[in-house]
């Protein structure tokens, strides 16, 4: 395995150092310093008090004597619990005369304590004045481009209220839910690497210097510090497009008027076919998204379907073998001609063969390659030749000047472009006869594009790579999908037996889900992976595949290695009873080569033969952090294609050619029509498959159909090819080049990707693993590695009802240092991301990790605004790498970056 030659290199809006302003360093200070002299106060206060028991016992049972008895236990009890004596005076003046040795102790004891008092006193004005400059610092933050740019397409009401907030600040319910949003956006843009507008950029990378080597000889990690510091310094070019649901909104509005309806071209669902009285074919259901949220798309469903022969439908089947292309007002008058029926009847009847989608109208759809799709939409209607459409592509002149004028356009302006384009989108449905416009929430999407960067291969070989080549090879094991590749291969050989043949693929997939997957799906939606004891609850195996006893059998063997290390680990390290070690003490779990051999040795009758990987990484110091991996071609780079250039495109292009398999081709499978802009894309591969009810843009020679596919068991190898007979048995590698999860895509091209390189696999490795008894009420696991790449971050995870949470009256220090209190006693770093789990709240709540900054009274206050009921639990993860740890610098400072790479 090694590194692929480019990456994507994921880069934080705004530098690391912006948040900082927002904490409260002198409160912090004052906190740990109340904290730790309460600390040692209290260890004190039991060494006097042991030295007061021992007056107590000496002090005879005379009245006077009791008095002084009395005196002296209420003294013990409270310096032993760390309070200030009520009549400190008289009872200090008591132990003097008693023993001056202790009554010394005392008074040393009593003048600190009257020196914490008096110093944590001083933590309100302290709290007070930092909060201030912090909400003040937030204030100005505000103004920030970047932030505000991303703002106006993530949340266009927050930056509606927004600049009213900022003239008018108030102290209010409103205003403290609009401070809590906006701190929100800015961690988003500061802390996360999530690339959406200008919150997160993007740029594309190279490794520099020869492929290969371990890096394990030394010199890497030597002179790998200076090499991994990546400088992405320079402007960032905006590359707004607009929301492809607003053209299909248009779309709408043309094909319900009548008028404009009968100039479009028609044609029947590709991949149809007679079966003795009746036609089959391939049914879309497109379930319009929800305009009104912030990110939405249609769904898309297929399913093989069957119209019977009568005689109006085999005539116009005829017709359309003759002339594939016809307007559907031809097509309705020649139905009205050759039937005898009325215009009315005719228009309801093609009605209904547009709803059951046996005919298309495709003209106007956008294709997965329009990456521009707006002038894509414009070229369609040109080409229609009709005056109307003429108007209609000029109309839409207007809103293409607005976003060639986004880019360059300060955020106040941008806000006035938006409006302009919602307005123009708007009337254009109305004239089209619209009664009422639909026009999406989020108008347009935007990708920025930050300068090239370059870093020679060989600083990065030791913590990346070497770490993934030897992960990758458990990776199987925790993918999502390769028990359903498993399960397709059985079902095949099921019905056509060892080397046997299947030319009838719409067949297969139909009869695949219809006796089969829908119900498998259905079950293994309801199957937990672990047991409430821990143990693994195996994959249903229906058919006996030994392939799937094999992933049963890896995925057991890692869960049951990482059980034993981990008891081993507790038992070492005390894990869990408050007295292990603290985070940056080794608290750390390490996974032997061992481990992954026994996993790997079971996993390999059902290893893939030809993986493609992709990973997110992060770099923190001399280790690398494995955030996700995925499977297939090019997944770094095709979202981002129509920046990258017609370069850069074509050179990603010649080298799929260059991994491409001897005696195959890659071949896109596309999904079906474009309902989101993450299925845009550059095209990558010199095949596209098209699946029934389909279209394409690509060349005609380039196209492989359907009906053009066979797909046959490969004996020696054991696995299925998929072959073109039109290419003379060429093998057909199908890959997925969208960004929408597989499971939301039709059903045909979703199966078509059982074949595929394609994969899911997100690196689980505390399955099953039981959690250490609870710390007062906080369960806590280390940080796991294999080498230097770090698979898991440390966690806590603790339910809502043992949290610092303020309570009423509670005066703002003694909530600041309940939560240090609480932090310092759990051990967790100044600095985590919280993920929030609420059950008992309407709606989904944190579903998303939230950076939360414990030296921030604002952070705080939002985290706590997010734990809605006594049923929520939080999980913490360190944030690794920590803002110390980032290493991409621009000419504004430092920034949290990730590495998108592929390794071959």
């Amino acid at each position: 395995m090694t590194l692929g030659r480019h990456f994507m290199l994921r880069l934080g809006g705004l530098p690391v150092e912006s948040v900082r302003r927002l904490r409260a360093p002198g409160a912090r200070a004052w906190a740990d310093e109340v904290l730790e002299r309460t600390a040692r106060l209290a260890a004190e206060g039991e060494r006097v008090g042991d030295l007061l028991h021992e007056l107590v016992g000496r002090t005879g049972t005379a009245d006077t004597d009791a008095a002084a008895r009395r005196t002296l236990l209420r003294l013990r009890r409270e310096v032993f619990n760390n309070r200030l004596p009520h009549a400190a005076g008289t009872g200090l003046a008591l132990v003097e005369g008693l023993d001056p040795a202790t009554g010394a102790a005392l008074a040393g004891w009593l003048t600190a304590r009257r020196e914490l008092e008096r110093r944590t006193a001083e933590g309100e004005d302290l709290l007070r004045e930092e909060t201030a400059a912090a909400r003040a610092a937030l204030r100005e933050l505000a103004a920030e481009e970047r932030l505000r740019a991303g703002l106006l397409l993530a949340s266009p009401a927050l930056d509606g209220q927004l600049d009213g907030h900022l003239r008018n600040p108030k102290d209010d319910k409103r205003a403290r839910k609009i401070e809590r949003s906006l701190l929100a956006y800015l961690y988003r843009t500061a802390a996360k690497t999530s690339p959406f507008a200008t919150f997160t950029g993007v740029a594309l990378g190279e490794f520099t210097g020869p492929a290969g080597g371990d890096g394990t000889d030394g010199t890497d990690r030597a002179a790998g510090t200076t090499g991994r510091v990546l400088d992405a310094a320079g402007p960032w070019r905006s590359h707004p497009r607009l929301n492809v649901l607003a053209l299909g909104r248009v779309a709408e509005a043309i094909a319900a008027d009548p008028a404009r309806r009968a100039d479009l071209p028609v044609t029947l669902a590709s991949g149809w076919g007679r079966e003795e009285d009746r036609v089959r074919y391939v049914r879309r259901w497109v379930t319009a998204g929800d305009d009104d949220t912030a990110v939405t798309f249609d769904t898309v469903k297929d399913r093989l379907f069957f119209l019977r022969r009568s005689g109006a439908l085999e005539r116009m089947l005829g017709l359309f073998e003759r002339r594939p292309v016809l307007r559907h007002g031809e097509l309705a008058a020649w139905l009205t001609e050759v039937s005898g029926a009325g215009p009315a009847e005719v228009d309801r009847y093609l009605g209904a063969l547009l709803d059951v989608g046996m005919v298309q109208i495709p003209a106007l759809r956008t294709q997965v390659h329009d990456t521009d799709p707006l002038r894509a939409f414009q070229d369609s209607l040109r080409t229609l030749g009709r005056p109307w459409a003429d108007r209609v592509a000029a109309a839409l002149d207007a809103p293409a000047a607005a976003l060639d004028r986004y880019p360059h356009a300060a955020p106040a302006e941008r806000r006035t472009l938006l409006a302009e384009l919602r307005g123009q989108l708007a009337g254009l449905q109305r004239e089209l006869g619209a009664t009422t416009p639909r026009v999406p929430r989020t108008l347009l999407y935007e990708d920025a594009l930050a300068p090239d960067v370059r870093t020679p291969r060989a600083a990065w070989e030791r913590p990346v790579a070497t770490g993934l080549r030897a992960v990758e090879r458990v990776l199987p094991a925790f993918d999502l999908t390769l028990p359903q590749r498993i399960t397709f291969q059985g079902f095949f050989l099921a019905r056509y037996g060892r080397g046997g043949r299947c030319d009838d693929l719409l067949k297969l997939v139909h009869d695949f889900h219809e006796d089969f997957f829908d119900q498998y799906l259905s079950f293994t939606s309801r199957r937990t992976a672990f047991d409430e004891q821990g143990r693994y609850v195996p994959e249903p195996n229906w058919l006996g595949l030994p392939a799937l006893t094999a992933v049963d059998a890896a995925r057991r063997a890692f869960a049951d290695g990482m059980r034993a290390r981990w008891e081993r680990h507790t038992t070492d390290t005390g894990t869990g009873t408050g007295k292990g070690p603290g985070a940056g003490d080794g608290d750390e779990l390490v996974l032997d080569t061992a481990l992954l051999d026994d996993v790997a040795a079971a996993l390999a009758p059902a290893a893939p033969a030809r993986p493609l990987y992709s990973h997110h990484v992060q770099l923190a110091g001399d280790l690398a952090v494995l955030n996700r991996s995925y499977g297939g071609l090019s997944f770094p780079f095709s979202r981002f294609t129509h920046c990258l250039g017609e370069a850069t495109t074509a050179a990603l292009r010649e080298r799929t050619r260059a991994l491409t398999p001897d005696g195959a081709v890659f071949a896109e499978v596309t999904g079906g029509p474009v309902t989101s802009n993450l299925n845009l894309h550059a095209r990558l591969t010199d095949y596209e498959i098209v699946c029934p009810g389909e279209t394409s843009g690509v060349p005609e020679a380039d196209r492989l159909h359907l009906d053009d596919l066979y797909l046959e068991h490969d004996t020696a190898a054991d696995r299925l090819a998929l072959r073109s007979a039109r290419l003379g048995g060429t093998e057909v590698i199908p890959v997925y080049l969208g960004y929408l999860v597989p499971l939301a895509l039709p059903e045909i091209p979703r199966t078509l990707l059982l074949l595929s390189p394609s994969s899911m696999a997100p690196v689980d490795v505390w399955g099953g693993v039981p959690a250490a008894e609870p710390d007062e009420g906080v369960t806590r696991r280390p940080r796991v590695r294999h080498g230097d790449l770090v698979l898991a971050r440390r966690s806590w995870s603790a339910p809502a009802a043992v949290l610092p949470l303020r309570a009423p009256g509670t005066a703002e220090p003694e909530w600041f240092l309940g939560w240090h209190r609480w932090r310092r006693r759990h051990r967790l770093p100044a600095r985590v991301f919280v993920t929030v789990a609420d059950s008992g709240a309407r709606g989904a709540t944190g579903a998303k990790p939230q950076y939360l900054d414990f030296d921030s009274p604002l952070s705080l206050a939002a985290f706590e605004a997010l734990l809605k009921s006594p049923a929520a639990r939080a999980v913490f993860r360190e944030a690794l790498p920590d803002e110390d740890a980032a290493h991409t610098r621009t000419e504004r400072g430092t920034h949290v970056a990730e590495l998108s790479v592929e390794t071959f």
